[in-house]
């Protein structure tokens, strides 16, 4: 053979190995485009990742900023509703201005406040959906309710602080122009700290702000957030030096038969209490709303009901937030009839339109139902009162707003993590006996609390319970 048919033999495979038909370049350029395509990716990861850090450390940094505003405003509200509370007690004439402050609440919400006089139903309404909070709402309901409490009103002061709380978020968001997600989870972590920093319970406001807007659903997107903003918000309130209160559970019986009984049958008279609670405020409202045309005339009217009831029955001690009856129940010296006249102050003061929260009052009726049931069955089923009560006031709570993780957690915040079973017992069992109602006719029920239930879901509380009522009137 020649040299010259050699060498070109030889320069003929080197073209078809680099022209592509040869295995060694295809395994070559197939390396070498996937390498291409791996350092995009990587490039690509690198860049989202770096974004995603720089908007979460973002959101962190406006949840604290939201978190510490929610701390000053808790503090200055707490104290002066501690202000007003010594006032008034030590001046009942106070009494005298329910009328007046029922119709300047009225006025001042129908002529500048708008969709505000919502409430914290609206808070949940643009938690859920995105919608931005009248700026009004947080000043409003800050004057009102401090009038409500000056003037006897028997409220309490979780609404308020929830209102402040959204209504800052929603002006933060609005600020650094934040989209729907970040706008809705800095929502969250405003209740959170709003609740948080009004009642000294961080763990219970973590979870209060991922829970409050839904019947069976956690919005754990939002859980860092809010575990960060109810820190935050306890903290800067107790440092600022806002008034506590602080209730001793004494004595946690050993779990054994007697006790679950009575933890599970008092479960159930927590959820009974909670389905009256929210169901006199509604047929409050609805009376109000159905026979009076004029908002003036119905606000005045049922100031005037309040003032009455206070002054003929003698019932001045349930106006305000009643703390004497926590402590009452505490003891055992509480009885269901002091729980019952404060459900009934409670139902007519927020139906008639006064501003304030419900979940103090829902303490006081807890404690009440709680600290007599310790009383009544203790030394059968060796239980006290002070157990009781503390049952009390978590499980009615919790069955009224519709938030078992956050009661569970708010035993453990109040009276320490010795009676965390039986707080698992009392929040579930009181929440499914209470069924689809509650004080927040905006939740969205996402799990229904029974199987005969399923038909409520992906409707709100209010649909529920308007389409009920409905059946009913057809039916009779």
């Amino acid at each position: 053979m020649k040299e010259s048919d050699t060498a070109a033999g030889m320069e003929e495979r080197s073209v078809s190995e680099l022209d592509g038909t040869g295995a060694p370049a295809r395994t070559s350029a197939a390396i070498g485009g996937y390498l291409r395509a791996r350092e995009h990716v990587f490039a690509e990861d690198t860049i989202r990742g770096a974004r995603n850090a720089w908007q979460s450390l973002r959101l962190f940094s406006l949840v604290a900023l939201v978190a510490a505003l929610m701390g000053v405003a808790a503090w200055a509200f707490l104290t002066c509703l501690d202000a007003v509370t010594g006032f008034r007690e030590a001046h009942l004439i106070c009494f005298a201005l329910l009328p007046a402050v029922g119709v300047f609440t009225a006025w001042l919400y129908r002529r500048y406040g708008k969709d505000a006089a919502r409430g914290n139903n609206l808070v949940i309404d643009c938690a859920v959906s995105g919608r931005r909070i009248p700026s009004v709402m947080a000043p409003f309901t800050f004057v009102c309710s401090v009038a409500t409490h000056l003037a006897g009103g028997s409220a309490g002061r979780e609404g308020t602080a929830v209102q402040i709380g959204g209504t800052i978020a929603d002006a933060v968001s609005r600020l650094f122009k934040l989209g729907e997600y970040d706008h809705q989870d800095l929502l969250m972590a405003g209740i959170s700290a709003a609740f948080g920093g009004v009642f000294g319970t961080p763990l219970a406001g973590a979870f209060f702000g991922m829970e409050m807007c839904f019947v069976g659903k956690l919005q754990y997107r939002a859980g860092v957030y809010c575990l960060l903003a109810s820190f935050v918000g306890d903290a800067v309130t107790t440092a600022l030096g806002a008034p506590r209160e602080s209730y001793a559970i004494g004595m946690v019986p050993q779990l054994g038969p007697s006790s679950l009984a009575f933890a599970v049958l008092a479960a159930v008279v927590f959820g009974i209490a909670a389905r009256m609670f929210s169901g006199a405020i509604r047929v409050v409202k609805r009376f109000y709303a159905a026979h009076i045309t004029n908002y003036l005339v119905a606000a005045l009217l049922g100031a005037f009901v309040v003032l009455g009831t206070y002054v003929v029955f003698g019932l001045y001690d349930y106006g305000g937030l009643s703390s004497w009856l926590v402590e009452a129940g505490f003891t055992g010296a509480a009885t269901p009839v002091d729980a019952l006249l404060k459900l009934a102050m409670t139902a007519l003061t927020l139906g008639a339109g006064f501003q304030g929260g419900e979940v103090t009052p829902i303490f006081g009726i807890g404690a009440s139902l709680g600290g007599w049931l310790g009383a009544a069955l203790g030394y059968s089923l060796g239980v006290t009162p002070a157990f009781g009560a503390a049952l009390g006031m978590v499980g009615v709570f919790g069955s009224a707003l519709n938030v078992p993780m956050t009661t569970i957690l708010l035993g453990v915040d109040l009276f320490g993590g010795l009676a965390a079973p039986y707080f698992v017992i009392v929040s579930f069992v009181s929440y499914l006996v209470a069924g689809h109602r509650g004080v927040y006719p905006a939740q969205r029920i996402v799990t229904p609390k029974w199987r005969s239930l399923e038909a409520d879901q992906g409707h709100t509380v209010n649909e529920v319970i308007a389409d009920h009522h409905e059946k009913a009137t057809r039916a009779s």
